[in-house]
Protein backbone atom coordinates (compact mmCIF):
# COMPACT_ATOMS: atom_id res chain seq x y z
CA UNK A 1 0.00 0.00 0.00
CA UNK A 2 1.60 3.56 -1.11
CA UNK A 3 1.93 5.69 1.96
CA UNK A 4 0.34 9.16 2.16
CA UNK A 5 2.41 12.10 0.73
CA UNK A 6 1.98 15.14 2.36
CA UNK A 7 1.37 18.22 0.65
CA UNK A 8 4.26 20.91 0.58
CA UNK A 9 1.86 23.74 -0.49
CA UNK A 10 -0.57 22.83 2.20
CA UNK A 11 3.11 23.00 4.62
CA UNK A 12 3.65 26.05 3.33
CA UNK A 13 0.41 27.41 3.95
CA UNK A 14 0.75 26.37 7.88
CA UNK A 15 4.42 27.78 8.04
CA UNK A 16 3.02 30.88 6.56
CA UNK A 17 0.41 31.03 9.41
CA UNK A 18 2.76 30.17 11.72
CA UNK A 19 5.58 32.78 10.98
CA UNK A 20 2.80 35.48 10.38
CA UNK A 21 0.21 35.14 13.33
CA UNK A 22 -2.98 35.15 11.51
CA UNK A 23 -4.93 34.05 8.41
CA UNK A 24 -5.01 37.63 6.73
CA UNK A 25 -1.07 38.41 6.98
CA UNK A 26 -0.19 34.49 5.91
CA UNK A 27 -2.33 35.02 2.87
CA UNK A 28 -0.84 38.46 1.97
CA UNK A 29 2.71 36.87 2.08
CA UNK A 30 1.24 33.74 0.16
CA UNK A 31 -0.36 36.08 -2.26
CA UNK A 32 -3.40 33.95 -1.60
CA UNK A 33 -7.36 35.27 -0.46
CA UNK A 34 -7.80 34.53 3.07
CA UNK A 35 -10.33 31.92 2.17
CA UNK A 36 -8.14 30.43 -0.08
CA UNK A 37 -5.48 29.82 3.22
CA UNK A 38 -8.48 28.87 5.48
CA UNK A 39 -9.56 25.99 2.73
CA UNK A 40 -5.64 24.78 2.87
CA UNK A 41 -5.68 24.70 6.54
CA UNK A 42 -8.74 22.62 6.74
CA UNK A 43 -7.90 20.33 4.16
CA UNK A 44 -4.32 19.81 6.41
CA UNK A 45 -6.59 19.27 9.22
CA UNK A 46 -8.80 16.77 7.45
CA UNK A 47 -5.59 14.59 6.16
CA UNK A 48 -4.35 14.14 8.85
CA UNK A 49 -7.58 13.69 10.81
CA UNK A 50 -6.49 15.97 13.40
CA UNK A 51 -7.15 19.22 15.03
CA UNK A 52 -4.05 21.54 14.53
CA UNK A 53 -5.22 25.05 15.21
CA UNK A 54 -7.31 27.20 17.69
CA UNK A 55 -8.27 30.62 17.37
CA UNK A 56 -7.58 33.54 19.72
CA UNK A 57 -9.47 36.35 18.45
CA UNK A 58 -7.74 37.05 15.33
CA UNK A 59 -4.70 35.09 16.10
CA UNK A 60 -4.15 31.54 15.32
CA UNK A 61 -3.20 29.24 18.18
CA UNK A 62 -1.50 25.82 17.25
CA UNK A 63 -2.65 22.77 19.34
CA UNK A 64 0.31 20.41 19.84
CA UNK A 65 -0.39 18.31 17.01
CA UNK A 66 -0.37 21.52 14.98
CA UNK A 67 3.64 22.51 16.82
CA UNK A 68 4.65 18.92 16.01
CA UNK A 69 3.39 19.05 12.31
CA UNK A 70 5.00 22.59 12.47
CA UNK A 71 8.65 21.26 13.10
CA UNK A 72 8.61 18.67 10.34
CA UNK A 73 6.87 20.91 7.39
CA UNK A 74 9.84 23.38 8.21
CA UNK A 75 12.77 20.54 7.37
CA UNK A 76 10.43 19.01 4.74
CA UNK A 77 10.11 22.85 2.70
CA UNK A 78 13.28 23.83 3.82
CA UNK A 79 14.49 20.15 1.82
CA UNK A 80 12.49 21.04 -1.17
CA UNK A 81 13.59 24.75 -1.54
CA UNK A 82 17.30 23.64 -1.05
CA UNK A 83 16.88 21.02 -4.48
CA UNK A 84 14.67 23.25 -6.15
CA UNK A 85 17.38 26.18 -5.96
CA UNK A 86 20.29 23.46 -6.46
CA UNK A 87 18.82 22.68 -9.82
CA UNK A 88 18.06 25.89 -11.25
CA UNK A 89 21.07 27.58 -10.46
CA UNK A 90 22.69 25.63 -12.76
CA UNK A 91 20.52 26.92 -15.40
CA UNK A 92 20.15 30.47 -14.36
CA UNK A 93 22.97 32.69 -15.06
CA UNK A 94 23.58 36.58 -15.97
CA UNK A 95 23.35 40.22 -14.95
CA UNK A 96 20.25 42.06 -14.16
CA UNK A 97 19.13 46.06 -12.97
CA UNK A 98 16.10 46.50 -10.69
CA UNK A 99 14.58 49.86 -10.54
CA UNK A 100 12.75 50.71 -7.43
CA UNK A 101 11.81 54.41 -5.31
CA UNK A 102 13.70 53.96 -2.06
CA UNK A 103 10.02 54.03 -0.27
CA UNK A 104 9.24 50.70 -1.74
CA UNK A 105 12.40 48.92 -1.29
CA UNK A 106 10.61 47.76 2.47
CA UNK A 107 8.46 45.62 0.28
CA UNK A 108 11.12 43.16 -1.04
CA UNK A 109 13.41 42.00 0.83
CA UNK A 110 11.99 38.62 0.98
CA UNK A 111 11.59 38.69 -2.55
CA UNK A 112 15.51 39.38 -3.14
CA UNK A 113 16.36 36.56 -0.38
CA UNK A 114 14.48 33.77 -2.22
CA UNK A 115 15.39 35.20 -5.42
CA UNK A 116 19.24 34.62 -4.43
CA UNK A 117 18.56 31.18 -2.80
CA UNK A 118 16.78 30.16 -6.17
CA UNK A 119 19.95 32.12 -8.74
CA UNK A 120 22.91 32.34 -6.91
CA UNK A 121 24.74 32.80 -10.55
CA UNK A 122 22.42 36.08 -11.09
CA UNK A 123 24.21 39.50 -10.26
CA UNK A 124 21.19 41.88 -9.04
CA UNK A 125 21.84 45.22 -8.75
CA UNK A 126 19.50 47.42 -7.06
CA UNK A 127 18.76 51.01 -8.21
CA UNK A 128 16.67 53.56 -5.90
CA UNK A 129 15.21 56.53 -7.66
CA UNK A 130 11.82 58.15 -8.38
CA UNK A 131 8.64 56.77 -10.50
CA UNK A 132 9.34 58.92 -13.05
CA UNK A 133 12.92 59.04 -13.60
CA UNK A 134 12.83 55.41 -13.11
CA UNK A 135 10.63 54.94 -15.92
CA UNK A 136 12.68 57.13 -18.35
CA UNK A 137 15.79 54.50 -17.50
CA UNK A 138 13.75 51.71 -18.02
CA UNK A 139 12.79 53.41 -21.73
CA UNK A 140 16.65 53.98 -22.52
CA UNK A 141 16.99 50.42 -21.68
CA UNK A 142 19.47 51.13 -18.62
CA UNK A 143 17.22 48.80 -16.46
CA UNK A 144 15.76 45.62 -17.20
CA UNK A 145 13.03 46.35 -14.89
CA UNK A 146 11.44 49.16 -12.31
CA UNK A 147 8.97 48.54 -9.58
CA UNK A 148 7.59 52.14 -9.55
CA UNK A 149 4.02 53.78 -8.80
CA UNK A 150 2.25 54.55 -12.08
CA UNK A 151 2.52 58.60 -13.01
CA UNK A 152 -0.44 59.77 -14.53
CA UNK A 153 2.05 61.08 -17.32
CA UNK A 154 3.66 57.96 -17.91
CA UNK A 155 1.11 55.31 -18.11
CA UNK A 156 2.10 51.57 -18.70
CA UNK A 157 3.54 48.51 -17.17
CA UNK A 158 1.80 45.88 -15.21
CA UNK A 159 -0.18 46.67 -12.83
CA UNK A 160 0.89 44.56 -9.69
CA UNK A 161 -0.52 45.86 -6.74
CA UNK A 162 -3.37 48.71 -5.81
CA UNK A 163 -3.14 50.86 -2.57
CA UNK A 164 -4.92 53.13 -0.99
CA UNK A 165 -3.46 56.23 -0.09
CA UNK A 166 -3.82 58.08 3.48
CA UNK A 167 -2.90 61.24 5.57
CA UNK A 168 -0.23 60.06 8.30
CA UNK A 169 1.25 62.27 11.03
CA UNK A 170 3.71 61.07 14.19
CA UNK A 171 2.17 58.52 16.36
CA UNK A 172 3.04 60.68 19.34
CA UNK A 173 2.67 64.69 18.26
CA UNK A 174 0.69 66.26 15.36
CA UNK A 175 -0.10 69.46 13.99
CA UNK A 176 -3.29 71.15 14.59
CA UNK A 177 -5.73 70.23 11.80
CA UNK A 178 -6.63 73.51 10.86
CA UNK A 179 -5.83 75.70 7.72
CA UNK A 180 -3.45 76.58 6.59
CA UNK A 181 -2.37 72.68 6.65
CA UNK A 182 1.26 71.75 7.00
CA UNK A 183 2.52 69.41 4.39
CA UNK A 184 5.21 67.58 4.07
CA UNK A 185 5.49 66.59 0.42
CA UNK A 186 7.21 65.00 -2.11
CA UNK A 187 9.45 67.20 -4.40
CA UNK A 188 7.45 68.36 -7.08
CA UNK A 189 7.63 66.00 -10.11
CA UNK A 190 9.12 63.30 -8.22
CA UNK A 191 5.68 61.69 -7.50
CA UNK A 192 1.82 61.47 -8.02
CA UNK A 193 1.09 61.34 -3.95
CA UNK A 194 1.82 65.20 -4.04
CA UNK A 195 -0.14 65.68 -6.84
CA UNK A 196 -3.35 63.82 -5.24
CA UNK A 197 -3.10 65.33 -2.11
CA UNK A 198 -3.01 68.94 -3.45
CA UNK A 199 -6.26 68.11 -6.20
CA UNK A 200 -7.87 66.68 -2.75
CA UNK A 201 -7.47 69.65 -0.77
CA UNK A 202 -8.26 71.55 -3.26
CA UNK A 203 -11.31 70.15 -4.26
CA UNK A 204 -12.17 69.94 -0.37
CA UNK A 205 -11.85 73.53 0.39
CA UNK A 206 -8.87 73.51 2.27
CA UNK A 207 -5.64 75.40 2.39
CA UNK A 208 -2.36 74.27 3.15
CA UNK A 209 1.25 75.25 3.31
CA UNK A 210 4.23 73.42 1.86
CA UNK A 211 6.22 73.05 5.39
CA UNK A 212 8.89 70.81 3.83
CA UNK A 213 9.82 68.45 0.29
CA UNK A 214 12.15 65.84 -0.27
CA UNK A 215 12.55 63.06 -2.82
CA UNK A 216 12.09 60.63 -0.30
CA UNK A 217 9.94 59.54 3.07
CA UNK A 218 13.45 58.72 4.75
CA UNK A 219 13.53 62.79 4.35
CA UNK A 220 9.96 64.10 4.99
CA UNK A 221 9.68 61.57 8.40
CA UNK A 222 11.51 63.60 10.70
CA UNK A 223 9.55 66.58 9.96
CA UNK A 224 5.85 64.45 10.49
CA UNK A 225 6.96 62.46 13.57
CA UNK A 226 8.33 65.31 15.27
CA UNK A 227 4.71 66.72 14.96
CA UNK A 228 5.64 69.37 12.05
CA UNK A 229 3.63 68.29 9.08
CA UNK A 230 1.19 65.77 7.71
CA UNK A 231 2.11 63.34 5.19
CA UNK A 232 0.71 61.24 2.51
CA UNK A 233 1.62 57.50 2.29
CA UNK A 234 0.33 54.55 1.04
CA UNK A 235 -0.87 51.98 4.15
CA UNK A 236 2.49 49.62 3.32
CA UNK A 237 4.50 52.71 3.95
CA UNK A 238 3.20 53.34 7.24
CA UNK A 239 5.73 52.56 10.23
CA UNK A 240 5.69 52.32 13.94
CA UNK A 241 6.70 55.86 14.18
CA UNK A 242 3.67 57.20 11.89
CA UNK A 243 -0.30 57.13 12.45
CA UNK A 244 -3.22 57.24 9.70
CA UNK A 245 -5.74 59.47 10.18
CA UNK A 246 -9.29 58.66 9.52
CA UNK A 247 -12.16 60.37 8.12
CA UNK A 248 -12.86 62.39 11.43
CA UNK A 249 -10.01 64.23 11.26
CA UNK A 250 -11.76 66.31 8.74
CA UNK A 251 -9.30 65.59 6.05
CA UNK A 252 -10.79 64.92 2.62
CA UNK A 253 -10.84 61.03 1.59
CA UNK A 254 -7.21 60.35 -0.99
CA UNK A 255 -7.64 57.43 -3.87
CA UNK A 256 -5.92 53.96 -5.03
CA UNK A 257 -2.44 54.49 -6.36
CA UNK A 258 -0.82 51.22 -8.53
CA UNK A 259 2.18 50.11 -8.21
CA UNK A 260 3.55 48.64 -12.10
CA UNK A 261 6.28 46.78 -13.35
CA UNK A 262 8.04 48.50 -16.56
CA UNK A 263 9.94 46.16 -18.63
CA UNK A 264 12.82 47.40 -20.81
CA UNK A 265 11.67 47.59 -24.43
CA UNK A 266 13.08 44.39 -25.39
CA UNK A 267 12.94 40.48 -24.79
CA UNK A 268 12.68 40.07 -20.94
CA UNK A 269 15.82 38.29 -20.11
CA UNK A 270 15.33 35.02 -18.28
CA UNK A 271 16.92 36.37 -14.67
CA UNK A 272 14.24 39.49 -15.18
CA UNK A 273 11.37 37.47 -16.20
CA UNK A 274 11.77 35.04 -13.44
CA UNK A 275 12.29 38.48 -10.84
CA UNK A 276 9.46 39.75 -12.26
CA UNK A 277 7.39 36.69 -11.31
CA UNK A 278 8.63 36.79 -8.14
CA UNK A 279 7.64 40.52 -7.71
CA UNK A 280 4.20 39.66 -8.57
CA UNK A 281 3.91 37.06 -6.65
CA UNK A 282 4.75 38.61 -3.65
CA UNK A 283 3.18 42.02 -3.80
CA UNK A 284 -0.21 40.49 -5.93
CA UNK A 285 -2.13 40.13 -2.81
CA UNK A 286 -5.36 41.24 -2.33
CA UNK A 287 -6.08 43.51 0.25
CA UNK A 288 -8.99 42.13 2.68
CA UNK A 289 -10.64 42.56 6.34
CA UNK A 290 -10.23 39.64 8.58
Amino acid sequence: MRAPTLDLTLLRTLVAIADTGSVTAAAKRLAYTQSTVSMQLQRLETQLALTLHEREGRRIRFTSEGGRLLVHARRLLALNDDAWSDMQARQVTGDLTLGIPEDYASLLPSVFAYFHQLYPAVGLKVICGTSVHLVEQVKAKELDLALVTRQRNSPGGDVIRREPLVWAVGVDRQPLLSDPLPLALYSPGADVFREVAEQALQAAGRNWRVAYTSQSMTGLAPLVTAGLAIVVVTRSMLTPALRPLDESSGLPALPMIELALHRAPHRPSEPARRLGELIREQLAAPTEAL
